[in-house]
């Protein structure tokens, strides 16, 4: 078992970079972890090969962060076309770090590493939270992020295919 870091230990220390194809591996499996993690483990359909070609894509944005060369933790977003605005976002997908290093300033590494991307083509950041997610409300609100409350719809390909 390891053992988490307490708040006067030292904090290892983290790097963060863009993935590349050749952490296909590691991505999905901090996915797997994140969605086991929330309960929706068997929503996750992609695998290695597909991770893999995804993060070749430009649009694909997914940040790594790594303590002592192993991975610990990652934000994912991709370049989305914004009609109102005319121009792309980056629509955050997930966050996520190992409890090992929960609440150590990980996950604020890791958003302002995605802010410094977003900033060059100065791109308004959007994402979704379960609305009971008490701990991310606190977490971006500690970032200065405007939290609006809304309804998120989806429409399931077998939901509609009655209407074609």
């Amino acid at each position: 078992m390891t053992k988490r870091p307490g708040p006067t230990e030292a904090l290892p220390a983290v790097t963060v970079r863009r993935a590349t194809s050749r952490d296909a591996r590691a991505v999905q499996v901090l996915l797997l972890e994140l969605a086991d993690y929330e309960g929706d483990g068997h929503h996750v359909h992609v695998d290695v090969d597909r991770w893999a070609a995804m993060l070749a894509e430009p649009r694909v944005v997914v940040l790594l962060a790594e303590a002592a060369g192993e991975p610990v933790g990652y934000v994912s977003a991709v370049h989305q076309l914004n009609l109102w605005l005319g121009r792309d976002i980056l629509a955050l997908d997930d966050i996520y770090v190992r409890a090992t290093l929960r609440n150590r300033g990980v996950g604020e590494l890791l958003m302002s590493h995605l802010a410094r991307h977003a900033s060059v083509e100065q791109m308004l950041i959007r994402w979704e939270m379960h609305a009971d997610n008490d701990g991310a409300k606190r977490f971006y609100r500690r970032l200065c992020a405007t939290l609006r409350t809304r309804v998120i719809a989806a429409w399931l390909p077998h939901d509609y295919a009655e209407r074609i």
